[in-house]
């Protein structure tokens, strides 16, 4: 199985770092993992979330949000949900599926007597 990490938005904010009072270094990403087996194609039902200051380098973690990093949070969140939960199957399931189907007929077919 593999693990991948899709980064589904990332936004730059005009406000200030809680930290360094920099403007223009915050960025929120937004990043989803998939797993992927032989058969399917899955992504993880949470949305991770990260605001990163470009101008002290450093992580900005909830307890330090302003109200208005907040707000812009929950509108840049409901932008990176819009990528909902889907189900990708690989031909591989479509081979051992139509697979089985023959195999289940055969034996159908050799069991019953006609």
């Amino acid at each position: 199985m593999k693990h991948k990490t899709h980064t589904l938005h990332t936004a730059r904010l005009k406000n200030n770092c809680p930290t360094c009072f920099g403007t223009d270094g915050l960025e929120f990403t937004f990043t989803q993992e998939e797993k992927e087996t032989l058969l399917i194609k899955n992504p993880a039902t949470e949305i991770e979330n990260k605001l990163y200051c470009h101008t002290c380098k450093n992580n900005i973690y909830p307890v330090n949000w302003t109200e208005d990093i907040e707000r812009v949070f929950d509108y840049n969140k409901k932008i990176a949900e819009t990528n909902k939960q889907y189900l990708k199957v690989k031909p591989l399931f479509y081979i051992s599926v139509m697979a089985a189907i023959v195999l289940v007929a055969a034996v159908v077919y050799v069991l019953i007597p006609t």
